[in-house]
């Protein structure tokens, strides 16, 4: 009998892997599709030679993590790329606002009326981040913070609605950029706690930036993997896992899957029938001819780029895709050219590149043209360097990766309180009904992101519960 099976081998479960096996455990990973991976896989998408991840592509949460840090990820392959400037938010006038290492650099980008007001926001946690990082991340009800003042200085500030936070600025340039920070999650403006959203990926763009892994985001996965493999865990791919029964004995069971699916498989019942996800994206994977034309230079120097471009055009977007039905007709938008500064990704000369827009949950429209639109008033020209492209609406996202049900990349709504009680009201978020069986996907405490924090978590639980019988 083992120790320990984990379902799904995305960042967070393969995290939990190797937490249990490090320790000694023995442990198995069965995992659906012919790879590992999850929301951090690498694939060729359009044409041979163009390297596309088909979801998260930057990782300003994974090099921050607490989880991955601690593990020698560098010995297995992982290797991150620092571009020029972590991310770059362009306006119509060609000018950028920008999130950069540097505080002051950053400051400076919003002009002289809010630069003060974004130095004063940001100064009281840039000392104290790596311990703030960890006592967020880990979950506090079970742990107790290392640092409870500065802790609960950035609750003052984060936990409003980050419509309050805007106030303080009193120029588009720091707002829209603010607002566009929030976005990432597909959390509206006004929701709870979303100050805390915007602060937390300003931090750690200031303390670690925001790369991309050489290669791909594939080489964080391949490089857990290969720790497990190090650890004397295994791993089973093209394994479905339908049922309880479908898996071999163990003591334990961790699943990074939806709460939904686990319900389904461990026989859990209306465990998580209240459990709510979110607004759904709409994805295009390029093959370009070379570099996107942005007019900003900032942006041509970043490897993100936000297209919103004011808070008011952000909101306004967000809305729209979260009451449902009709996708906005200027959809705020994410994208990502990891060619800035990895050249292995596409052939000489040419480039990878990838956006995403909010769409309602469940989506079937096509978004192509709409967030094409976008991109032009900011890249004139830009469709003339497109070779191929490769679209994925909420139908196929879902059906690449079972736990973006509706296009939710999220695995799980993260407006209200939803975005910190997760998956359900409990001080054991990690824990189902059944004594052996436990959760440790993005659908638990922090939420969503490449961090393998959800699963480094959950695997604390498992321990103890290893411990105990």
């Amino acid at each position: 009998m083992l120790d320990a099976v984990v379902v799904g081998a995305g960042p967070n479960g393969l995290t939990a892997a190797v937490e249990l096996a490090r320790r000694g455990f023995s442990v198995a990973v069965f995992e659906a599709k012919e790879t590992v991976g999850g929301g951090a896989r690498t694939e060729e998408l359009t044409l041979p030679g163009f390297r596309h991840d088909p979801c998260s592509a930057a990782h300003p949460l994974g090099i921050n993590s607490p989880a991955f840090r601690a593990l020698p990820l560098e010995r297995h392959g992982l290797e991150w790329l620092q571009p020029e400037l972590p991310m770059a938010h362009p306006f119509p006038d060609g000018t950028a606002a920008v999130l950069a290492r540097s505080v002051a650099e950053t400051a400076a980008s919003f002009g002289p009326r809010d630069a003060g007001t974004y130095r004063r926001l940001v100064a009281p946690f840039l000392d104290k981040w790596d311990t703030l990082a960890k006592d967020f991340m880990s979950l506090p009800a079970t742990a107790l913070p290392r640092d409870p003042v500065t802790l609960a200085r950035f609750g003052l500030v984060g936990l409003p609605p980050s419509t309050w936070l805007l106030r303080r600025f009193r120029e588009e340039r720091a707002k829209g950029l603010f607002a566009g920070l929030v976005a990432h999650v597909m959390a509206p403006l006004g929701g709870f706690a979303t100050s805390a959203v915007g602060l937390v990926f300003a931090l750690a763009a200031h303390a670690r930036g925001w790369p991309v892994a050489r290669g791909g985001s594939q080489a964080i996965s391949d490089a857990l993997a290969g720790l497990l493999t190090e650890h004397g865990g295994t791993v089973h791919t093209d394994y479905e896992v339908k049922r309880l029964d479908d898996l071999p004995p163990a003591r334990a069971y961790v699943f990074d899957t939806s709460p939904t699916a686990l319900a389904r498989i461990a026989d859990l019942g209306r465990t998580y029938e209240n459990y709510r996800y979110g607004p759904g994206v709409f994805k295009i994977d390029y093959a370009l001819d070379g570099p996107v034309p942005w007019t900003a230079q900032e942006a041509r120097l970043a490897g993100t780029v936000q297209i919103g471009p004011t808070s008011a055009d952000i909101g306004t977007a967000l809305h729209a895709a979260s009451r449902g039905g009709h996708a906005p007709e200027a959809p705020f938008l994410i994208t990502v050219q990891p060619g800035v500064v990895d050249p292995t990704r596409a052939p000489e000369g040419k480039q990878v590149f990838w956006a995403y827009g909010h769409v309602p949950h469940g989506f079937t429209g096509d978004l192509t043209d709409a967030i094409e639109r976008q991109l032009e008033r900011f890249a004139p020209g830009f469709r003339d360097r497109v070779l191929a492209r490769a679209t994925a609406g909420p139908p196929e996202l879902a059906v690449r990766n079972a736990n973006y049900v509706g296009g939710d990349i999220a695995t799980g709504s993260v407006a209200g309180l939803q975005l910190l009680l997760r998956p359900k009201l409990s001080l054991f978020p990690y824990a189902t009904p059944h004594p052996a069986v436990f959760l440790c996907s993005s659908a638990t405490p922090p939420g969503p992101g490449v961090h393998g924090m959800s699963g480094h978590n959950a695997a604390k639980a498992v321990w103890r519960h290893l411990r105990r019988t």
